[in-house]
This record gives structure tokens, sequence and C-alpha cells, in this order.
């Protein structure tokens, strides 16, 4: 079953011919391959380019072996190339070649040539890797299946499939499995491929202490957190003597493996940026389930790592609301205080302030959502998405409130 990719599709189409390496960066086992070297070929086939014009190469195929030397491969790259038109070099696994950034930039000198690459290592999914090609590479950012793409490979409802998400995610091979082995394949996923990559690159020692940090991020995504909080946990609890600054590191390689990001607090009356505490979103629920077990799903906050990815897809820039607020209580004394708000979302010229509701049973659980808005006190649009079923309405206030389905599955439903 072909799994529809239509928004990295339309990105590298958009992207073709603009004079700079096409990297496909995500983490393992979200697509990239496949994105690269069926969906987009096809699309080039479909297109009128002549099959020997696609110059295809896979580097963790045994009969590729050779072509690990970059001599012998850019030698026969460039012997691809027998006329004037336009050649597609779509290069699958590019780090396991040594010296692989050189090679392409030679490639890429050519006028006749179109390179595109993935690769599936921490050290290729740094996510500094642009940076290894002089200003020459151009990003697409890969992830998971998003609920849409998800949808258009389940065979069942929308309610069912949201249940079915919010338990094994969306990495592509998972989804296509029988669901006898979904949850056996995360598992391995996890410790075999993702932890194993982060503590081999990193050459970390103790392993229990990476792990241990994991789950305890794993018990508490969307919770604000940072190295010293942590440690104090390790102390309290583990009874470790890790260090804020071993943490920090450890935190920096999860996010360098694209296993999970940070979204970084924002005043929004000052109008800067706050460094610490952040919170931790998985790039992938179906891993971060795992990793617990299945034991502490947790709806509320599943859904609000499911609607921060989904923003992320959409190219957002997405950071958590912080509104202070000086009240008086009841004695007159003046109480300052932190409000939050879920999601800032910046995207070109565009802002939305987006509240997580898993339910809204009553009044007052709305006008508790909706209070960081308010004390905003500005024009950008404002929105509570909600687990609840009901249609999109207005309030008198002009904030939207919208249900998750249609959120996720109408991608201009902010804009409604």
């Amino acid at each position: 079953m072909e799994i529809k990719r239509d928004f990295y599709l339309e990105s590298l189409i958009r992207k073709r011919h603009n004079d700079l390496i096409k990297i496909i960066t995500g983490i393992r086992r979200c697509g990239k391959s496949y994105l690269l070297r069926t969906i987009y070929k096809n699309h080039l086939l479909s297109e009128g380019i002549k099959e020997d014009h696609i110059i295809e190469m896979a580097f963790d195929s045994r009969e590729n072996v050779r072509y690990l030397d970059p001599d012998v491969f850019y030698s026969w790259a460039k012997e691809r190339m027998q006329d004037e038109d336009m050649y597609y070099y779509l290069l699958d696994e590019i780090q396991l070649m040594d010296s692989f950034e050189s090679v392409l930039n030679g490639l890429n000198d050519s006028k006749n040539v179109d390179v595109y690459v993935t690769g599936s290592n921490a050290k290729f999914l740094s996510k500094d890797i642009v940076t290894e090609f002089a200003g020459r590479g151009d990003e697409i950012h890969m992830y998971p299946l998003c609920f849409s793409e998800f949808m258009s490979a389940f065979n069942g409802d929308i309610y069912h499939g949201f249940s079915e998400y919010m338990l094994y995610g969306g990495i592509p091979m998972v989804v296509l499995a029988a669901e006898q082995d979904k949850s056996n394949l995360l598992h391995s996923l996890f410790d075999e491929t993702y932890i194993r990559d982060i503590i081999r690159k990193n050459r970390i020692r103790n392993k229990r202490e990476i792990e241990d940090l994991m789950d305890i991020l794993s018990s508490s995504i969307g919770s604000l957190t940072n190295p010293e909080k942590l440690k104090n946990t390790f102390r309290n609890v583990k009874k470790s003597r890790i260090t804020a600054n071993t943490i920090n590191k450890y935190l920096s390689y999860f996010e360098d493996s694209f296993l999970m990001e940070a979204s970084q607090r924002y005043d929004i009356k000052g109008k800067a940026y706050i460094e610490t505490p952040k919170k931790y979103y998985f790039s992938d629920l179906g891993l971060r389930n795992a990793r617990l077990g299945f034991r502490q799903i947790e709806q509320p906050h599943s859904m609000e790592n499911i609607i921060y990815n989904e923003l992320k897809v959409r190219g957002f820039d997405v950071d958590v609301g912080v509104v202070p607020v000086s009240e008086r209580d009841k004695s007159g004394k003046v109480i300052r205080k932190q409000l939050e708000i879920d999601f800032v979302c910046n995207r070109n010229t565009k802002r939305y302030y987006i509240q997580s509701a898993y339910a809204l049973p009553d009044e007052r659980k709305r006008a508790q959502e909706i209070r960081p808005f308010l004390k905003a006190a500005d024009s950008f649009k404002k929105i509570i998405i909600t687990g609840d079923m009901t249609p999109a309405v207005y309030d008198d206030k002009g904030i939207l409130t919208l249900n998750v389905l249609d959120f996720l599955m109408d991608k201009s439903s902010l804009d409604g």
C-alpha cells in the first residue's frame, strides 16, 4: 500500500532546480527513502524524465559496497552524464560514504545536475547537517505520518483511527504492520535503532542514565522542565549523582536525533524568549508509549503532543506562550502570575495562539482556557482545539473552538 506524502512531495517539487543540494532529514524510519526513491522518482517519470537521467544509489546495499569509496562513486556518477539534459541524483544513506560532503559539492557544480540525498544515522541526522555543505544545502525535514496521512492507509472510521494513531503513532512500517506486531516492533525500534544510535554516536558509557532520562521525559510530555529539575528527580528517585550539565548534554542528543523536540517559552507582552524551563514533545507518540510499556496513554497530553507535531509539519515555529499578569487578592495584595498559552505559532506573517483542551465539560473549564487569551490583549487569532466532537464555532470574543479531528484533517482549518 502506498501512503501519500503529498506535503513533502510538493516541497521537493518546489525546490527542484534551485541549485542547492536537497537534504531530507528526519527521525529514522519516518519514510525518507520511500519519499525520494519511490514517490519522487515516480513523479519525475510521470513528467517525462528519462529513466537513464535519474541516477539512483543506495549506499546501504551490499551490491553497492564498492561505491562507498568516494573516488569510485564520483567517477561512476560523472560517467552517467552523456548529454546536456538535466540529471537527477537520488542518493540514499549518503553518510555511509567517506567525504560525502565534498563529493556532493563536486556533483552540484555541474549545471545540469539536481542532487537529492537522505541519511539515517545519527551523524547525518545532526540538526546542523546543512552546514556540512557550506551553505549549499536545502533541508526538507520529514516527520512520521501526520494524522491525515495515517488515515489514507487506515481501514476504519476516523474515530477508531484517532485512537489507533494516539496509541501506536505514525512510523510507516508500524502503521502497515499487523495489529499483533505493532507493540513489539515499536519496542524493537526504540531499543535497537534510536537509543543504540544515540549511545554509539555520542560514546555514552552510562546507558542506564540516558535510558532513565528517557523514561522521565516519556512520563511528562508537555510539562515544563529543565536540567536542574531533572537532576533533582534523579537524586530523589534514582539516588543518582548525575549533574545538570550531563542531563543538558543528553537532552541535546535526543533533539539532534529528532527523537524529540523542545518548545521554548515566549513572553508575549515582553516580546522575549525565556531560556528555561522548556517543554519536550516526542516526534512519534507510538515510540513514547512503547517506552512506557503502553501504561500511561494520558489522552490530554497525547493530544497536545499530536497538535504540536501537526503544527510543525505545517511549517510553524511553535513556542509556549507566557502571559505575565498582576492581580489583587481578597486582601488587596498584588499577586504576580504567569498564565500559559500552549502554543504560540508563527509562520511568515501569520501568528496563532492555540490552547489544547481534551474536554470542555462546562463554562468554568472554558473560562480557564480562554483567560490567557484575554490577558494577552492583542489582535492575533485565538483558537481552542478540543477533543469534544463539536462543530467549529466562534464566541462573542472572536475565539474559535475547533475539534481536533477537523483541525488534523483540514490543513486550512486554522483560517476557518
